[in-house]
């Protein structure tokens, strides 16, 4: 028995921009923000490669404990701040605290922060600040999160690689479902755009190459027949959730919910994707959510644009679905956020449905034949019937995440 929980209100920092105009404009125009990014170690040969940055003062952000922050944590205190504001607009938002909740996601935590403070020690020889923990441990951005908005309910951090901020949100789902809260402030960051963050990431063969600063913005090209990996991206996004009954004791009505949620395990490979896998995932979202594929009107895939990723996706998604369900990637315009990337495509998706229009695959000129999907591609696509949308995140170490979510009437 599956029961909806409202999204009450989002908000992002991403490379699209932070507000829902400038992010529409890019997403459903297909405007990239993947750029070549200069990287430069000690011992390397200087190197460029693609990555989508934010436009994002991390430094005028003050954290509510009063310590350092790494830059993801000042992004997803902006990210959720706004959310809530969207929140309160909507009717106020004054939630007890020991019913609301923080389900957050990060792959790899103060990625940043932990890399200069190595720099620190071992290059410059300076000696470590006493904040270095509190600053890099991957439940920061939770506690931060936590002490600004007086949460009590739980505080709980996902780490699971790419699916991280996907499996939050899920996890948030079965809690609100539960009663076991009625408010949650959900969702993930990531912000890894470090020189030897980046270069381990390019060591592993898995980025997009960037062959000229003036074509860099179409390194990323999901789906495509001549796709050669992925770019990074940095960012955070945030959604509030409430229960039904929440939501109509504070006379608030999102058209907006979440309908369902399923994770699962390949156990396969550490970094191989495995189709089988992932459409068990999908039928089990679709079962949580009461619904049948045919109910489906747009797929935001993982479409990470490496060769093994998107076969992988096209086969689990095509499995269930046939050909019959559009389907496209915006990883191509905003990068790969890893921990942060459930929560941004699933507020991608969210508009999605807002707007019922479809935002399209960047750069897909040539599809890969091998591919039987209905792919959203030269422009964005009017989907006025749109009522139920999925967001897929698959991730390294194997763990699948899919989200269902709808919209009223």
């Amino acid at each position: 028995m599956s029961t909806a929980v409202r999204v009450a209100g989002y908000g992002f920092v991403t490379p699209l921009g932070h507000d829902t105009e400038r992010f529409d404009a890019q997403l459903f125009g297909g405007h990239s923000a993947v750029r070549a990014q200069p990287v430069a170690l000690p011992g390397l040969p200087p190197t460029q490669l693609a990555a989508a940055a934010c436009d994002f003062d991390d430094a005028a952000q003050r954290a509510p404990s009063r310590l350092p922050m790494d830059r993801g944590t000042a992004m997803a205190l902006a990210a959720a701040e706004s959310a809530v504001q969207a929140a309160t607009e909507a009717a106020p938002f004054d939630p007890d605290p020991e019913r609301l909740g923080v389900f957050w996601g990060s792959g790899m935590g103060g990625a940043g922060t932990f890399e200069a403070t190595c720099r620190a020690l071992y290059a410059d020889q300076r000696r470590m600040r006493p904040t270095t923990v509190p600053t890099t441990m991957p439940n920061a951005a939770v506690a931060e999160l936590a002490l600004r908005f007086g949460a009590r309910g739980a505080a709980l951090t996902y780490a699971c690689a790419c699916a991280s901020s996907a499996v939050a949100i899920g996890e948030a789902l079965r809690a609100l479902r539960a009663g076991w809260i009625d408010t949650a402030i959900v969702g993930g960051h990531e912000a890894m755009l470090a020189p030897g963050v980046m270069a381990s990431w390019d060591a592993m063969r898995v980025l997009a190459p960037v062959r000229t600063e003036a074509d860099a913005h179409r390194a990323c090209r999901p789906f495509a027949a001549d796709r050669a990996g992925f770019a990074l991206g940095e960012g955070a996004a945030a959604l509030v959730l409430e229960t039904e009954a929440h939501a109509r004791a504070r006379g608030a009505r999102s058209p907006l919910f979440l309908a369902g949620y399923a994770t699962n395990c390949d156990g396969m490979h550490i970094t191989n994707p495995h189709a089988p896998g992932q459409a068990r995932a999908l039928r089990a979202a679709l079962r949580d959510a009461g619904l049948a594929p045919s109910d489906i009107g747009y797929i935001n895939a993982h479409g990470t644009a490496t060769v093994a990723g998107d076969l992988a996706e096209a086969q689990s998604v095509a499995d269930v679905f046939g050909d019959g369900v559009p389907v496209s990637s915006t990883k191509a315009i905003h990068g790969h956020l890893l921990g942060g990337g459930g929560a941004v495509e699933l507020v991608a998706t969210l508009r999605a449905l807002a707007r019922r229009c479809l935002p399209p695959t960047a750069h897909l000129d040539a599809a890969d034949p091998a591919f039987a999907l209905d792919l959203v591609r030269g422009g964005a696509r009017e989907a006025p019937g749109l009522r139920y949308a999925l967001s897929n995140s698959f991730a390294f170490g194997g763990t699948n995440a899919v989200l269902v979510a709808g919209r009223d009437g």
